[in-house]
C-alpha cells in the first residue's frame, strides 16, 4: 500500500515557494523579512528543513495566507496519494468515506466536514512540532486542531515570544504544557484548559518527558494562523 505520509514530505515547502513566488518576493526578501537567513528559507521551500511554528507564522504573516491554505497542500498530498493505492468504494470498504468529503446529500458538502483520524491533514514543524487539522470548512478565520509537541519542543525557535491576532483556547489531552502568557507562566497537565487574547506575546513548550497532546480552536482575523 502506498505511504500517504511519504508523498507529503516538501508539500508545504512547495506550497510557501508558490505562495512567495505569486506575492512577487524574492527569497532574500522574504528572508530579510522575516529576519532568519536565506539558506533557512531555501531549505525550507526545498523541504529539506522544517519551520518552527513561530517562523511558520512569520512566514504566514508577511504572504498574507491562513492556516487552512497551508493545509491545502497537505490535502492535495493525501489526494494524489490516494489515487494511486488499489481502487476503492468510495467508503474504502471500510464503512468511512473519503473524510473531506464525508457528507451527503451534497448539498451540505461545504458546510460539513468529517475527518477519520488515519486521514487527518498535518503540518509537521521544526521540533516535532505537528498541527493536524481536524475539520474543514469555508470559514478560514477559524482553526480546530490536535496539537503535538515532542518533549522540550517549543512553538518558536529558541523560546521568543510571538503576537497574533485573535483568541486561542486549547485542552490537554496528554502530558504537560507550559504556557507562557505575558509575565504569567501556566504548567497544565491532561484534563486542563486555557484561553487568552493572542495578541499578549506568549509562548508555549513541553517540558515534561513524554509527549504532549492537546486540541486547539483558534477565532481571529483571516490572515493570522495560531502560534
Amino acid at each position: 500500500m502506498t505511504d500517504i505520509r511519504a508523498f507529503e514530505v516538501g508539500e508545504l515547502g512547495l506550497r510557501l515557494k508558490e505562495i512567495r513566488q505569486r506575492a512577487g518576493l524574492s527569497l532574500r526578501e522574504l528572508a530579510r523579512q522575516a529576519g532568519v537567513s536565506p539558506s533557512l528559507v531555501s531549505q525550507i521551500e526545498n523541504g529539506k528543513s522544517q519551520p518552527s511554528v513561530g517562523t511558520l507564522y512569520t512566514f504566514a504573516r508577511l504572504l498574507g495566507v491562513t492556516v487552512d491554505e497551508l493545509f491545502e497542500a497537505e490535502e492535495q498530498a493525501h489526494e494524489r496519494a490516494l489515487e494511486l493505492e488499489e481502487p476503492q468504494d468510495e467508503w474504502h470498504g471500510s464503512g468511512r468515506m473519503n473524510p473531506m468529503n464525508a457528507w451527503h446529500p451534497s448539498e451540505y458538502a461545504n458546510r460539513v466536514s468529517v475527518v477519520h483520524p488515519s486521514h487527518r491533514p498535518q503540518i509537521t514543524m521544526a521540533e516535532g512540532v505537528v498541527w493536524e487539522r481536524l475539520a474543514a470548512t469555508p470559514e478560514h478565520a477559524i482553526n480546530f486542531m490536535k496539537v503535538t509537541y515532542a518533549p522540550g519542543a517549543t512553538s518558536s525557535a529558541g523560546g521568543e515570544m510571538v503576537t497574533h491576532d485573535g483568541y486561542e483556547y486549547a485542552m490537554v489531552l496528554k502530558g504537560e504544557l507550559l504556557v507562557t502568557v505575558g509575565q504569567e507562566v501556566f504548567h497544565l497537565h491532561e484534563g486542563e484548559s486555557f484561553g487568552f487574547d493572542s495578541s499578549i506575546p506568549h509562548v508555549h513548550r513541553n517540558p515534561g518527558p513524554g509527549v504532549f497532546e492537546g486540541v486547539w480552536f483558534v477565532h481571529g482575523s483571516s490572515h493570522q494562523p495560531p502560534a
